[in-house]
């Protein structure tokens, strides 16, 4: 099986109240499980079973005829990342060599906040608002539906999932508030500083 539903990296209840357990429940017990059942079942008896999930992506990427293998395979990996980009008291001015690269490209950490959140509050309808290495340069994108970087020759560093699913029983209609709170009180830098190396 290519696609499994890793177990997550803190409890349910561990980033409460910025991310309740019931969304934990519904995101990762629900959607994130059906991405990784689904791919799987359409992945099943195909040359691109026994691949590797990124290899997957990059193969079919922009087969119109293999978009359902592409949306759900895309899906499972991103949540896969989204889940290690937070922890448990994490957020706020990141330290080590990804400051020095924030700084240095976006000239304030403060600066950068404002981009990142900006990616996200303006990604219309579903998506995702990513850190990248792109080239050797650090780069703010934003996804639409299940796209992501791996697709695209970028490296993702961090992630932020805007589709509603992710939010709306916290935050409603609120999406700048929960980008806001994912920022100040989640992302776990260590292991966007791992994603660096």
């Amino acid at each position: 099986m290519a696609l499994v539903l890793p177990d997550l990296p803190f409890a349910k209840d561990a980033l409460a109240p910025v991310i309740s357990a019931n969304t934990l429940e519904f995101h990762y017990g629900k959607h994130h499980r059906a991405y990784v059942d689904n791919g799987n079942k359409l992945l099943a008896g195909t040359e691109l079973e026994n691949l590797a999930p990124e290899e997957i992506l990059r193969k079919v990427a922009g087969d119109a005829a293999k978009a359902g293998i592409f949306n759900n395979v895309a899906q499972a990996w991103n949540h896969s990342f989204y889940w290690k980009c937070m922890k448990p008291g994490g957020g706020g001015k990141p330290t080590g060599a990804v400051a020095d690269r924030i700084l240095a490209t976006w000239g304030s950490y403060e600066k950068f906040v404002e981009e990142l959140k900006n990616a996200g509050a303006t990604q219309f309808g579903s998506g995702w608002a990513w850190l990248v290495l792109d080239g050797g340069a650090l780069k703010i994108v934003k996804t639409a539906n299940a796209d992501t970087p791996v697709a695209h020759g970028q490296k993702p560093l961090l992630t932020i999932d805007v589709w509603e699913h992710a939010y709306y029983l916290d935050y409603q209609n609120r999406r700048p508030d929960y980008l806001a709170a994912f920022i100040e009180k989640l992302v776990n830098w260590d292991f966007v500083n791992a994603n660096l190396k």
